[in-house]
């Protein structure tokens, strides 16, 4: 699984993502194309690619965010730290 990071500046792709600030999801249905539904942070300091393990490790998986393509929503609609985990789920973080 890729995700990617688009900023001002380009796109990024990466194998995983941490958000260690403010999050929120933003949802586009009449967009033509997928996805439709996207998270977005205000700080792009706030966006790590492919973070060391390390910068992982202080925090607990709380929950999922799901999104729903079909349906077009979230489960969450914000929140504070996710992480994009290689595995293609994106979790909901907490600090231990």
């Amino acid at each position: 699984m890729v995700w990617s990071v688009q900023t001002r500046r380009g796109k990024i792709t990466a194998q995983s993502i941490l958000l260690t600030g403010e999050w929120t999801t933003e949802l586009r249905p009449d967009r033509s194309c997928n996805p439709k539904g996207f998270v977005t942070t205000l700080q792009s300091r706030d966006i790590i690619v492919d973070p060391d393990l390390g910068l992982v490790k202080p925090f607990e998986k709380a929950s999922k965010l799901i999104y729903d393509k079909h349906l077009v929503e979230f489960n969450i609609s914000q929140g504070k730290y996710l992480f994009f985990a290689e595995d293609g789920s994106c979790y909901i973080l907490k600090r231990c």
